[in-house]
């Protein structure tokens, strides 16, 4: 049976079939994608978030040629939020509307445990009803190297503080060939799995992701994709719990080293990853279109390609705008809403584990002059 027509039946395709896809006509592989997503998802609705980004810190050690966001202690634009700061932006994603914040920063060797814990307690007596989802798998290998303390007690200590969930950032492409040609000190990929698997085991909630324009090929995007699904398939089967979620993202270089040094990826590779990965990971229901890094017309199209989602409002985005002027930070809900209405979808508010929490008054709210 010819790989599309598997596919199309919902069977699971192993690695060359995967790749085999990567040279079939587009269309075709997207008119599968989109006929896996209205079944796996809800077929009417296209869902979106309402939450923000927080930055804590940009001190990192790490280096990521790739990254614009990140100083070294010394840098006169270094800085770290207080507890205050980010109270207060917490409070200005209360006031919207939203209940959940994705923070995140470098690795700072000056941060010990205690202050993220003493973070989570500030926030989490300020702000009970606001889920955090914080702090990367580079982040959480960066306190097991600084605490001596193995990722899972780390995990828990940061959990009975008042974390709910892990970032899935972090890891691009987990393929170490790809990956330390561009970041030689970033999180490898066996760390990465270890610890991603420690937070679902925790009863933590994580998001799979993945970056594509590093130089890696057809080849390298299925192991990516087989990564996440093997990990997948392991979480749910020992803890019951697994990823809530896919986001597909392009590296953006404009203000990077490694401009002109890396190729990045089009508009074609990102709809062609996305269809792809539709099919590939059968186990994971949540597939996000990028308008942050792809804009909103190709967002719209990504709906048709496999997606069911259209990210969050986000609020405010530092680190991927670091690297590239064309990237926007934030989206209001009337933007986001319109994006899916145009697109042939109904909206519907989510929340992190992409059940529909509430549907807008479509037409007050586009008839609204702000909001």
């Amino acid at each position: 049976m010819d790989v599309l027509d598997r596919a199309a039946r919902g069977e699971r395709l192993e690695r060359e079939e995967l790749v085999e896809l990567y040279r079939r006509p587009l269309a075709e592989v997207a008119a599968v994608a989109h006929a896996l997503r209205l079944e796996r998802a809800h077929p009417d609705h296209v869902t979106y978030l309402i939450d923000r980004n927080i930055n804590y810190s940009n001190v990192c050690t790490v280096g990521c040629g790739y990254c614009a966001f990140y100083r070294t202690r010394r840098q006169p634009d270094a800085y770290t939020l207080s507890y205050e700061e980010v109270g207060r932006k917490v409070a200005e994603l209360e006031a919207v509307g939203g209940k959940r914040i994705l923070m995140q920063g470098g690795v700072n060797p000056d941060l010990p445990l205690e202050w993220y814990e003493g973070l989570l307690r500030y926030l989490k007596e300020r702000h009970p009803d606001v889920r955090i989802d914080a702090f990367s798998p580079e982040e959480i290998l960066g306190l097991e190297r600084l605490t001596g303390m193995p990722a899972r007690e780390v995990l828990s200590r940061l959990k009975a503080a008042g974390l709910d969930g892990v970032p899935g950032a972090g890891a691009e492409i987990l393929v170490d060939r790809i990956r330390h040609a561009a970041a030689p000190a970033r999180i490898p990929t066996a760390d990465w799995v270890r610890i991603v698997e420690e937070v679902l085991a925790l009863g933590m909630y994580s998001l799979a992701s993945m970056v594509i324009g590093m130089g890696e090929g057809p080849e390298e995007r299925v192991e990516h994709l087989l990564v996440l699904r093997e990990l997948q398939d392991r979480a749910l089967a020992q803890y019951g719990n697994g990823f809530s979620g896919f986001a597909l993202w392009t590296m953006q270089l404009e203000n990077t080293r490694l401009a002109g040094r890396l190729p990045g990826a089009t508009a074609h590779e990102y709809l062609q990853t996305l269809a792809v990965a539709r099919i590939a990971l059968d186990n994971i229901a949540g597939h996000q279109a990028s308008w942050p890094t792809m804009g909103f017309k190709v967002a719209q199209t990504a709906l048709y390609y496999g997606a069911n989602d259209f990210g969050s409002t986000m609020l405010e985005e530092n680190v991927v705008s670091a690297a590239s002027g064309n990237v926007r930070r934030s989206a209001t809900v009337r933007e986001i809403v319109r994006q899916i209405v145009e697109a042939g979808f109904r909206p519907a508010e989510r929340n992190v584990f992409y059940e529909i929490v509430a549907e807008p008054d479509v037409d007050a709210l586009l008839a609204s002059p702000v909001g």
